[in-house]
C-alpha cells in the first residue's frame, strides 16, 4: 500500500541519517571521574552495554579526549575496552580538530558523525566548527541505542564485524606503506582468499547494498532492490553470486556481486559490481576470469551488460582487458529491462586463476552447490 500523500502545509519528516561513528569524550563521560586526578576511574556497566550494542550494530566508535595519550590508552586496555575504539584522538588539541581528523581518515561525511561530552563548552566548540555533527550531553549516553539515528534499518553480517574490518584495514595499510618491494610481492604476502558463493536469503541486504554503493566498479550502475533480488533467487535460470575476501589481517567482508542469467544458448552477466576498496587487489579481474572459465567448462558463450557512466571507466577497462567485445547483430540488443545498455560478448576459453590469490567457488554447470578450490589444471 502506498503511503497517503502529505496534506497541504503538512511537514513530512525524513528518517534521520544513521550515525556511522560515535566519538566519545573520556572524563566524566565514558568513565566516571577525571583520569589525571584518579587513575582508578571506572566505566559503568550500562555504558559498557551501550558500547557493545552499538558495535554489534556496525556503528564505529572513537575517542576525542584531552588527556595524556599513553595513560588514557593504558586505562582503556585495563578496562577491556580499548579494542572497541578506532583511530582514538587523545591529546591536548581542539576536539573539533579531532572530529574532523576522524571523519577524514574514515572517509565519512560529518552528517554521519556523533559526539558525546559532559562539557557544554566542548560540545559548543564542535558544533560551531561542524554544525552537521550531532552532539549529545553525557547524561544521554545510556539512551543512545534507543534513538532512531543509532538504529540501522538492517544489520548485516558485515555490519556486525565492521569495526574488525576497519581495524584490519588500518593494519594492512600501515604494512603496505612500510613494505619494501614490488606491489605484486606485497599482494602475494597477504595470503588473499576470494570466496564466491550463491547468495542466500540472509545475504540479500548486503547484495542490494553493494549494487547501490558501488559506482566505479559497477558495470551498469543499476541498483537492484531486495524484492527484485529475492525474485531472482527463486528463479532457477538466474544465479545471484556474492564474493567475499579475506587475508592474513582479517576479513574484507562482501566485496562483489554477479547476477548471471543462464540462458539456453548463452550465459549473460546482467551485473558485475565490486567494492572500490579492493580494486588494487585485482578482484574484478579474478571474478571475470572465474566466470569465463566456468562458461568455457560448460561450453557456453558469454555476454555481459554494460552501461557507461561518469564513474565506471575502470569496469569498462576490466571487461575489455578480459577479451569482451561489442556484440553485433541480434546479440547486440539489450535484454528486457536492460534498456540503455550495450552488450559485450566473449567466446570463453579456459582460464587459470590469478597467481596472487586463492579462489573458492562453486561449479556453475554442476547441480552440486558445493564450493571447490579453483586451481590450475582441475576439471
Amino acid at each position: 500500500m502506498n503511503p497517503a500523500p502529505a496534506k497541504e502545509n503538512e511537514q513530512v519528516t525524513e528518517p534521520p541519517v544513521t550515525v556511522k561513528c560515535l566519538v566519545w569524550d573520556l572524563d566524566n563521560t565514558l568513565w566516571r571521574g577525571t583520569l589525571l586526578e584518579d587513575d582508578a576511574v571506572e566505566v559503568p556497566d550500562a555504558l559498557r552495554e551501550v558500547i557493545a550494542t552499538l558495535d554489534a550494530r556496525g556503528i564505529l566508535q572513537s575517542i576525542a579526549s584531552r588527556n595524556d595519550h599513553d595513560q588514557a590508552w593504558e586505562r582503556l586496555e585495563k578496562l577491556g575496552l580499548a579494542e572497541y575504539f578506532v583511530l582514538p584522538q587523545i591529546g591536548w588539541g581542539a576536539k573539533s580538530a579531532s572530529v574532523r581528523a576522524l571523519a577524514d581518515e574514515l572517509n565519512f561525511a560529518l552528517t554521519t558523525i556523533a559526539f558525546i561530552d559532559d562539557q557544554p563548552a566542548e560540545r559548543a566548540e564542535v558544533a560551531f566548527h561542524h554544525p552537521e555533527v550531532r552532539c549529545y550531553p553525557a547524561e544521554d549516553a545510556a539512551s543512545l541505542p534507543d534513538r532512531p539515528e543509532f538504529t540501522p534499518a538492517v544489520v548485516t553480517s558485515d555490519a556486525r564485524r565492521r569495526r574488525q574490518m576497519y581495524q584490519a584495514g588500518l593494519r594492512r595499510e600501515t604494512e603496505r606503506a612500510e613494505h619494501v618491494g614490488t606491489d605484486e610481492e606485497f599482494l602475494r604476502s597477504l595470503a588473499l582468499e576470494l570466496t564466491i558463493g550463491r547468495a542466500g536469503a540472509e545475504d540479500i541486504s548486503r547484495v542490494g547494498e553493494l549494487t547501490l554503493r558501488t559506482s566505479q566498479m559497477n558495470a551498469t550502475g543499476v541498483h537492484y532492490s531486495e524484492e527484485t533480488l529475492r525474485s531472482l533467487l527463486a528463479d532457477e535460470q538466474h544465479e545471484v553470486l556474492v564474493a567475499s575476501l579475506t587475508d592474513r589481517f582479517g576479513p574484507h567482508g562482501a566485496i562483489g556481486v554477479i547476477l548471471l542469467d543462464r540462458r539456453p544458448d548463452t550465459w549473460h552477466i546482467k551485473l558485475l559490481a565490486t567494492s572500490c576498496r579492493v580494486v588494487s587487489f585485482g578482484v574484478g579481474a579474478a571474478l571475470l576470469r572465474w566466470i569465463t572459465d566456468e562458461a568455457a567448462r560448460a561450453g557456453q558463450s558469454l555476454t555481459a551488460a554494460f552501461r557507461r557512466t561518469e564513474r565506471n571507466r575502470m569496469m569498462e577497462v576490466a571487461y575489455r582487458f578480459a577479451g569482451f567485445q561489442e556484440a553485433e547483430g541480434a546479440a547486440a540488443g539489450p535484454a528486457p529491462g536492460e534498456e540503455g545498455t550495450q552488450v559485450l560478448c566473449l567466446e570463453p576459453t579456459r582460464q587459470d586463476p590469478p597467481s596472487h590469490l586463492k579462489v573458492v567457488a562453486p561449479r556453475l554447470f554442476s547441480p552440486s552447490r558445493d564450493l571447490t578450490r579453483w586451481v590450475p589444471g582441475t576439471d
